[in-house]
C-alpha cells in the first residue's frame, strides 16, 4: 500500500519484514529480489545477511527457515565436499566451476543459468550468522551440525583460495571482505554447542578450524593493509565498501582500533557521496550508491559511538523508499559512469527494487541505532 508521504524509519522497519516474511520461499529461502529476474535466486552471503536482521528484529521463525535451508544445502553436497577436499589433499588441480556455487534456487538445487559462480564468502557468512542468532535466542546447534562440519571442511581447505568478490568481479584475487567473512565463519564454527554446553565440532575439526582462522587472518594484517587501512584484495592500495564487514561485525579487526579507524576514514573520504559507492570506477547501473553499504557504515558507528552519524545514515536510507516502501539495490542520484546505465538497464532491467538485503540491512541498523523497535 502506498504511503502518503515518505515512510518513517519504523513504517518501513514494518513494512521491510512484512516483504521479507511475504517473500520467504517454503524452503526457507530468501530470494535476493522478487522481481529481478538474475536475481530470483538465493546466495548465502544476501541470505544470512537478511536472517540476522529477521533474528534482531524478533523473528526468529523466519531466520532458522533459512538456516535449516542453509544445512540441507550442505547436507545435500556433503559428498561433493568431501571428494573436493580429497582432491585438495592430494594436490589435485580444482577449477573453479567445480566449486560450490555462490547462489541456489530456491528449493536448493544448482542454478544451470550461468554465473560468476565462486564465491567463498557466503559460507563463512552462513556460519557467522547461525551462531550469531543461536547465541541470541540460547538455542543449541545440533540440527546443524553435519552441515556445518561439511561447511568448516570446505573452508579449511580453500578458504583464501582466489574467487570471485562479493560483486562477483575479479576472481583472481583474495578479497580482504571474502577473507574476513571465511574466518568469522570458523571462529564461529569453533564456539557452537549443543543442548547440553558441549562443542558442536569434533576437537580435530576444532583446531583445524581455529589454525586457519588464525593464519588467514595472519595473511590480511600481512598483504590486506596499506597505509593504515584494509584494502580491496591482498596487495591491493584501494578501499573497496565491503570491507565495512570486517569492521562490524566480522571483526577481522579491532573494531575500535587504529585499522579499523583508518579503513573507515578511508571509505568515507573515498567512497561516500549521500550513499557509499561500492568502489571508485564501478560502473554497475552508472556506480550509483548502495543502500546496503551505506547501512553498513551507519552500523560501524552505531557500534563505536557515533550515533548522530548512524541516524543520518538511516534517515538517508529511508529517504530512498519508493512510495510503496521500496528500497532498490542502489539508487542513480550521483552516479559514477551515467553513460553506464543504459547498458544495464537495457540488459536486464531497471535496478532491483525491491533488494531484500536493502530492507535487511536498513533493520539492522535501526535496531543497532536504538530507534526499532522501541
Amino acid at each position: 500500500m502506498p504511503f502518503a508521504a515518505p515512510p518513517t524509519v519504523h513504517a518501513l522497519a514494518e513494512r521491510s519484514i512484512a516483504l521479507i516474511e511475504a517473500h520467504q520461499h517454503p524452503s526457507g529461502a530468501y530470494p535476493a529480489s522478487p522481481t529481478y529476474p538474475v536475481y530470483r535466486y538465493s546466495w548465502l552471503r544476501d541470505g544470512s545477511f537478511i536472517a540476522d536482521a529477521m533474528s534482531r528484529a524478533g523473528r526468529p521463525d523466519s531466520a532458522e527457515a533459512f538456516f535449516g535451508w542453509c544445512a540441507r544445502v550442505m547436507q545435500d553436497r556433503s559428498d561433493r565436499v568431501a571428494e573436493l577436499v580429497a582432491r585438495a589433499g592430494r594436490s589435485e588441480h580444482i577449477g573453479a566451476d567445480e566449486m560450490l556455487p555462490a547462489r541456489y534456487t530456491l528449493d536448493g538445487g544448482d542454478s544451470d543459468e550461468p554465473w560468476w559462480n565462486f564465491q567463498l564468502d557466503g559460507y563463512g557468512t552462513w556460519l557467522w550468522a547461525l551462531h550469531a542468532h543461536l547465541a541470541r535466542y540460547g538455542r543449541p546447534a545440533e540440527p546443524y551440525q553435519s552441515a556445518v562440519a561439511s561447511t568448516v571442511d570446505y573452508l579449511v581447505a580453500f578458504g583464501d583460495r582466489p574467487c570471485y568478490d562479493w560483486w562477483e568481479e575479479h576472481p583472481e584475487h583474495q578479497h580482504v571482505a571474502t577473507l574476513g567473512a571465511v574466518t568469522a565463519g570458523l571462529r564461529a564454527a569453533t564456539v557452537l554447542v549443543d543442548k547440553h554446553g558441549r562443542p558442536l565440532l569434533d576437537a580435530t575439526r576444532r583446531a583445524s578450524a581455529r589454525e586457519r582462522a588464525l593464519a588467514i587472518n595472519a595473511l590480511i594484517l600481512e598483504r590486506g593493509v596499506h597505509d593504515g587501512h584494509l584494502t580491496k584484495w591482498l596487495g591491493s592500495t584501494a578501499v573497496d565498501g565491503s570491507l565495512l564487514a570486517c569492521l562490524t561485525p566480522f571483526q577481522t579487526v579491532d573494531p575500535h582500533g587504529p585499522i579499523a579507524a583508518r579503513t573507515y576514514d578511508e571509505i568515507r573520504r573515498k567512497l561516500l557521496r549521500g550513499g557509499v559507492y561500492r568502489y571508485l570506477g564501478d560502473t554497475f547501473y552508472g556506480g550509483g550508491e548502495w543502500l546496503i553499504l551505506t547501512a553498513w557504515l551507519g552500523w560501524y558507528e552505531a557500534r563505536t559511538g557515533r550515533r548522530e552519524q548512524a541516524l543520518t545514515r538511516l534517515d538517508w536510507i529511508t529517504a530512498q523508499a519508493t512510495a510503496d516502501g521500496l528500497l532498490p539495490e542502489q539508487v542513480s542520484g550521483d552516479v559514477q559512469q551515467p553513460s553506464s546505465i543504459a547498458e544495464w538497464t537495457e540488459r536486464w532491467g531497471p535496478v532491483a527494487t525491491p533488494l531484500l538485503w536493502s530492507h535487511a540491512m536498513f533493520l539492522t541498523l535501526a535496531v543497532e541505532s536504538g530507534i526499532w523497535p522501541c
